[in-house]
C-alpha cells in the first residue's frame, strides 16, 4: 500500500472515532488532500483508493498537474485554497471546482465576470480574517454580512466560509467564531482544519478539512 493511502486511511479512522466521541449524527466531513508541490505519482494512488477531493494553492501548478488527470477522472473535485490573484481568475475557473479564498470585492467581481463568460458555476467560500492579522487575507468579520450580500448580487454560489487561525494560538476559539458567523448567514459548509488541528475543527462542524502534510508527508519544492 502506498504511504499516501495508508496515511489517509489512518486520518479517516481518527475522524470517525472523533465523531463518535462527539456523538454527532448525520455528519460526514470531506477530506481535501492538499497536493501542492507533490507530483502525479503521489496523487494517483489516492485516486486509485477512491479519493475524490484534492486541493492546490497555485493556479499555474494546478493547470500543469491536473488538466490531464481531470480528463481521465471525471469525478474528481479540485479546490483552490491559496491566495487568488485577479489576473489568474480566468485560468482558475477553468480548472477548479471550488474556490476557498474569496477575500475581496475586486476578486468577487472578476470571478463573477469570468463565470458569466463561461456560463459556469463554481462553489465558493468566503475567507474570513478572524485573527485580525495584517499579513493574512480575508474579510473582516464585521463586514462579512454586507460582503456576502454583494456576492449574492453578483450571482456567486457562496456555500460557506473559510478561515486560517493564527499560528501558535489555540485554534478552537477561532473555529467557534467561524461556526457562529456561518450559522448567522445560514450557510451549510465550513472550510477549516488542517493537519495539526483537523480533529479540533470537527467539534465545530467543519465540513471540509484541508490536510496536506498528514497525507503526503513533508513538502518538497517542485513547482
Amino acid at each position: 500500500m502506498h504511504h499516501t493511502q495508508k496515511n489517509l486511511i489512518e486520518i479517516e479512522e481518527k475522524i470517525k472515532n472523533k465523531i463518535n466521541i462527539l456523538n454527532l449524527s448525520n455528519y460526514d466531513p470531506k477530506v481535501i488532500a492538499v497536493s501542492k508541490t507533490f507530483s502525479e505519482q503521489d496523487i494517483l494512488p489516492l485516486i486509485e483508493y477512491g479519493h475524490h477531493e484534492f486541493g492546490e494553492n497555485k493556479v499555474q501548478e494546478a493547470q500543469a498537474k491536473w488538466t490531464k488527470i481531470k480528463k481521465n477522472h471525471k469525478d474528481l473535485k479540485l479546490h483552490m485554497l491559496g491566495k487568488l490573484q485577479t489576473n489568474k481568475v480566468k485560468n482558475a475557473v477553468e480548472i477548479f471546482d471550488y474556490i476557498h479564498s474569496l477575500d475581496n470585492l475586486k476578486l468577487a467581481n472578476k470571478i463573477s465576470k469570468e463565470l458569466n463568460k463561461k456560463s459556469k458555476k463554481i462553489k465558493i467560500f468566503i475567507q474570513v480574517n478572524l485573527g485580525d492579522e495584517e499579513q493574512k487575507s480575508g474579510i473582516d468579520p464585521s463586514e462579512l454580512e454586507t460582503f456576502y450580500k454583494t456576492c449574492l448580487d453578483l450571482k456567486l454560489d457562496i456555500i460557506g466560509t473559510m478561515c486560517i487561525p493564527p499560528e501558535n494560538k489555540d485554534p478552537k476559539p477561532f473555529f467557534e467564531d467561524l461556526l457562529k458567523l456561518n450559522q448567522k448567514l445560514n450557510l451549510s459548509e465550513i472550510s477549516m482544519g488542517m493537519t495539526n488541528d483537523y480533529l479540533d475543527a470537527l467539534q465545530y462542524k467543519s465540513t471540509f478539512l484541508r490536510i496536506g502534510t498528514g497525507i503526503f508527508g513533508k513538502r518538497v519544492n517542485q513547482f
